[in-house]
């Protein structure tokens, strides 16, 4: 190969070494996300459980006011 095909392709395999590094860091951020979202979906629905159970049933009328 000539001195100008062999720069070309150096260059061309530094950029798909440095895609494939950014394609990894890409890949750990959403895979971090995707923890922490699978983490506050289990919280919410924890805290949904609790609500559900420590709250006034909803069909129950309310008491009345306190000066009746």
């Amino acid at each position: 190969m000539n001195d100008g095909h062999s720069d070309r392709l150096e260059a061309l395999e530094m950029r798909i070494a440095d895609q494939d590094r950014v394609i990894a860091e890409l890949n750990d951020v959403i895979t971090a996300q995707w923890r922490k979202i699978d983490a506050l979906a289990r919280q919410v629905s924890q805290l949904r459980d609790e609500f559900q159970t420590i709250g006034a049933p909803r069909d129950a009328p309310e008491p009345p006011p306190p000066h009746y």
